[in-house]
Formats: structure tokens, sequence, C-alpha cells
């Protein structure tokens, strides 16, 4: 209960302690719901079936998975949803359709790639897109070679008001899987150079842009890949800065590899400077169930976003 609701109970008693309740309830500026989710293979590929312990050709993701991830994301109820790991248009297409079903329209798209054409980004939302700027062609040099950025990077921007405009930036950095073309970290460091490079872009047509750059980052909150994003000084107008989430239980794992038995943070989300007041970070979350595994190995990411900013509240024990 915050200190004014105290007060006013004490002063005036209950008649107008709820009368004035209900009057800043109202006056509370609306919040959209911004998730990050990464969906674990939502494509056709070759999959190993444990039960037959026999790999299944070009074979969808299993329909109880797929369920599961809907049935997630309707108790989280999104008004943008940003998602890794999905294949097609059609495969968007089927993802979108199934939360219609569960009562979830999300009529807006973006379908974005880089050099991997398999595993794309993808964004649905309730709200139109305004412009679409994504990258799908980035290159970078390690050595004498030049490398994709393997999922590019997905670029819109929304408005959630006539004066307010988001920028939404998508990722899927290079997994940490060891490949003989080069080393991985040095494949994320680079991608998150480019990552960094659109950023500052943005911020020389538009100095005072709200940016959230979220997804995949395959990274650990201390690597260089993670301070490439975030940029330097923390303080300065174009730094972006962790939005630091916490599931029910104050753990700030996004993913679990049960090869390893290893819970690991490696989803994120960033936010510009401007952007920060209009984030409400007590409604933001990382999105906690038993069985998220039965979905995906990553739990999805929950920020709650106001185009007005955001007064915190004194609470009263």
């Amino acid at each position: 209960m915050t200190r004014l609701f105290y007060l006013t109970r004490r002063v005036f008693g209950p008649a107008v302690f709820f009368i004035t309740a209900a009057l800043l309830s109202a006056a509370e500026p609306e919040r959209i719901t911004f998730c990050s989710y990464n969906l674990k293979n939502w494509l056709t590929m070759d999959r190993f079936d444990r039960q037959t312990y026999k790999t299944l050709p070009a074979a969808p993701k299993p329909e109880e998975e797929r369920g599961r991830v809907v049935k997630i994301l309707a108790a989280i109820k999104p008004d943008i949803l940003g998602v890794c790991e999905i294949g097609t248009a059609d495969d968007l297409a089927d993802l979108q359709k199934r939360l219609k079903a569960a009562g979830l329209d999300l009529p807006h798209t973006e379908l974005a790639h880089g050099g991997d054409e398999s595993r794309r980004l993808a964004l649905l939302s309730r709200l139109p897109i305004k412009a679409r700027n994504s990258q799908t062609e980035l290159t970078y040099q390690i050595g004498a070679q030049t490398l994709p950025f393997q999922r590019g990077i997905l670029d819109v921007t929304i408005s959630l008001s006539p004066t307010f405009d988001l920028h939404l930036l998508g990722v899927h950095l290079k997994s940490m899987r060891e490949i003989t073309e080069a080393d991985q970290a040095q494949m994320r460091r680079n991608e998150a150079r480019l990552l960094r490079k659109h950023i500052d872009s943005i911020f020389t047509k538009e100095p005072g842009a709200r940016i959230l750059a979220y997804g995949d980052f395959n990274e650990h909150r201390n690597q260089p890949a993670i301070s490439e994003v975030m940029g330097s000084p923390r303080t300065s107008d174009v730094a972006m800065q962790d939005v630091w989430l916490k599931d029910r239980n104050g753990e700030v794992w996004t993913h679990f590899w049960d090869a390893a038995d290893s819970y690991s943070r490696l989803d994120y989300c960033f936010a510009s400077r401007l952007l920060r007041p209009h984030i409400d970070y007590q409604r933001s979350f990382i999105y906690s169930a038993r069985d998220f595994d039965k979905a995906s190995d990553h739990r999805p990411l929950v920020i709650k976003i106001s185009a007005e900013p955001i007064l915190k509240k004194v609470d009263v024990p």
C-alpha cells in the first residue's frame, strides 16, 4: 500500500480512500507489455527422438512444445512479442494463428534473418509497425575471412503515442557451439560490435531515440560482447543499460542446458537513457513456470513500458 493511500484511509475514512484509489488507478499511464522469447527451433529440421533414439528428418517443432509455447504467451499477454529461432514465413503464420486462437491477436509482423536463413528473428505486434529497417546482409572480418552476421538485426519502430516512438532491435548472437570456421567468442563480439554500430546510427539520426535491444545474446554478463552493446561511458546519452530482470524467486537465469545441468543468463534487454524512465521495473520480470522446458530451453523476458514517464511509488509496510 502506498503512503498516499495509507494517509487517506487513516484521515478521511474508507469511502474517500476507495475514491482516491480509483482516481489514482485511472490516472496511471497505460503500460504495454513487451516480451522477448527464444522459441527453440520453431522450424523444420532434423530432430533426435529420445523415445525411439532415431533421427526424424525434416520434422517440425513437436506439437506438445508448440502448444506449451502458446500457453505461456497467452498467460503473459504481450502487446509486442520478439522471438528468436523461428523458421519461414509459414512458421511465423503458424505461431500467429495459434496465438490468435488462444485470444492473443498480433496482426503486425516482421521477419528478419542474416547469413543463417534457417533460424530467423520475428516480431509480432498488436500495434502497427511505423518503420522497418532490419539488417540482413551485415558482415565482418576475422583475419582474412569475411563472415556474415548469422541472424542479422531485426529493426522496427512502433509508436506508443503520437509523441513516443519505440525502436525495437532484436538479435540472436552466434551460439557458444565451437565451429571450425572461426572462434565462436570472437564471432559474437563482432556481431555485438555491428549491433552497437547500428544503435549509434539510430542515435545519429535521432539523438533522443528510445531504443530497446533484446534477444538471445549467448553471452555471460561480464563478457566483451555485452560491453560492446552497452557502450562506454555508461552515463553517456548513447549508452545502453541492462534492464536487469528477476523471476518471482529473485533468480536471473534465462537458459537451462540439460546436458550439463547448467543454468545461465543468456537473454537480455538493453534500454537507452531516454527509454529508462518509461519502464516499469517493478512489474517487469522473467516469466517463471515449473514446466518451462516443455516449451523451450529459454525463459521469456517481460517488460512493461509506458508512453508517459512512470513515477515510482513509495510502499509502506
